[in-house]
């Protein structure tokens, strides 16, 4: 399995720190990002990995991570989305990359204080489709949210006013090769994106979309609230730390 790292977006709502840096490249506590997510899949056992990122900063992901080797990370690669298309635009640049094997796909913000690593394996023997990682929160209405009959879940539905369950669909998703198939049908929604809730519901609908909840804290850092929120956590020793490369620690 093969790791997808969706770090593009311009941060709007993290300005004015977003004018001068990619928001996966501010610091959360004593380390950049962007070493979050990578920390989550190398706990899985994922460590052939791409980045997609954009905008005029990409090239700094270049300078901080290298090839990845002093991270622990077997194989990196980078891709350039053009634009604001979505998540599941973005995802489509890794179609080569995956080479047609199963995905993790996180979000670049995305912060955990545990590890996926057994809803990784239980993905790797599953026949075919998707998985999603779910987490009770107290305000659903600012994600996707996912209700549940027993075992299965009924549907997805995207930022609803009105919220019928407690369960966000967190940005850490599993796919089969069929995703990139997926993800050329769709339709941009009223946002002039392509939603990747709709790649979700395509594999809702199919009948072979399974879930986790996510043990401990989740949050993501796109907003100065959520940004200082996750700083505090990982200050505190709530998250699993990538050890930082050795110029770095030798200047710390």
């Amino acid at each position: 399995m093969k790791g997808v790292i969706l770090a593009g977006g311009l941060g709007t709502r993290l300005r004015p720190l977003t004018l001068v840096t990619n928001k996966h490249l501010l610091p959360i506590y004593d380390r950049p990002m962007i070493y979050y997510p990578i920390q989550c899949l190398l706990n899985a056992g994922i460590k052939e990995i791409l980045i997609v990122t954009g905008g005029e900063h990409a090239g700094d992901f270049l300078k901080l991570l290298k090839n990845g080797k002093q991270l622990g990370i077997d194989r990196l690669g980078y891709a350039y989305q053009e634009g604001e298309g979505g998540i599941a635009d973005a995802l489509k640049l890794a179609e080569d990359f995956a080479d047609r094997d199963k995905v993790c796909v996180i979000l670049g913000d995305n912060i955990i204080q545990g590890n996926i690593r057994k809803a990784a394996g239980d993905f790797f023997t599953q026949s075919s489709g998707a998985k999603v990682i779910l987490k009770k929160v107290p305000d659903p209405e600012r994600f996707g949210v996912a209700m549940l009959d027993g075992d299965r879940i009924t549907s997805i539905v995207e930022k609803p006013a009105d919220p019928q369950s407690d369960l966000a669909v967190t940005g850490i998703y599993f796919y089969d090769a069929d995703v990139f198939d997926v993800a050329q049908t769709l339709k941009p929604s009223d946002r002039g994106e392509l939603e990747i809730t709709d790649v979700n519901n395509y594999y809702l609908d199919r009948g072979d979309l399974t879930w986790d909840v996510l043990d401990g804290w989740w949050t993501d850092a796109g907003t100065l609230e959520s940004l200082y929120r996750a700083a505090t956590f990982c200050a505190d020793g709530g998250a699993n730390h990538l050890e930082l490369p050795v110029e770095a620690a030798v200047s710390k």
